[in-house]
C-alpha cells in the first residue's frame, strides 16, 4: 500500500505541521536558514541534497511563508531565501530535536552551543537564559563550535560556521 501525500484523516495540529515541515531535508534547510545560509548553492553544498530535492523544499517553504524568496542581485538574477517571522518560530522544534539527538542517541557530542550573546551563558533546554531568567529569541542567540564539530571541514559553508556567530546573520563564503 502506498503512502499518503498527507495526513487529512488526522485531527491534529503536528500532523497538519508535518505536512509542511515533515518531509526528508526539509528540518536540515530551516535549520540551515537559522544558521544564516541563504543562497541556493551554499545549502546545496553543505547539505548535500540532490539538486531537485532542494528545489521543491525550498519552493514548499517558500510557499508555506517559512522561507521568503529574495533578490540580491539583478544581473545575473540571483535570489536568497530569508526566514520569516514564521519560520523563526520554528526555533523551539529545531533546538528540542538537537537537544533530544544530543542526549538520547549514543555517541552524539555536541556540534553546537547555544549562548546568549547578551551575557554568554548557554541556554538552558527551553531555550531560556539561566542567568537572566527569560526566553532568549534566536537574533539573540549566538552559536558556538561544540566538541562534536569538525574543526577542519571540507566545503566552504561549514568552514564559515566555525567561528561564534548569531543566529538568522548571513554567512559569507565568498571570503571563506
Amino acid at each position: 500500500m502506498a503512502l499518503g501525500k498527507d495526513y487529512s484523516t488526522q485531527q491534529c495540529s503536528i500532523a497538519r505541521a508535518l505536512e509542511i515541515v515533515g518531509e526528508r531535508w526539509t528540518l536540515l534547510v530551516v535549520r540551515d536558514a537559522f544558521y544564516g545560509v541563504r543562497r541556493y548553492n551554499d545549502f546545496l553544498t553543505h547539505l548535500g541534497v540532490p539538486r531537485a530535492v532542494l528545489a521543491t523544499r525550498l519552493k514548499n517553504l517558500e510557499q508555506a511563508g517559512i522561507l521568503e524568496k529574495r533578490r540580491y542581485q539583478q544581473s545575473p538574477p540571483r535570489d536568497e531565501y530569508v526566514m520569516t517571522e514564521r519560520g523563526i518560530a520554528l526555533w523551539p522544534v529545531v533546538r528540542s530535536l538537537g537537544l533530544w539527538g544530543r542526549e538520547h542517541i549514543d555517541g552524539v557530542l555536541p556540534m553546537r552551543v547555544y549562548t546568549h550573546a547578551a551575557c554568554g551563558t548557554e541556554l538552558g533546554s527551553y531555550g531560556e537564559c539561566p542567568a537572566c531568567g527569560s526566553f532568549v529569541p534566536p537574533r539573540d542567540v549566538e552559536v558556538l563550535p561544540g566538541p562534536g564539530l569538525d574543526p577542519d571541514p571540507d566545503n566552504p559553508v561549514s568552514r564559515a560556521m566555525l567561528g561564534p556567530r548569531r543566529l538568522l546573520q548571513p554567512i559569507e563564503t565568498d571570503r571563506v
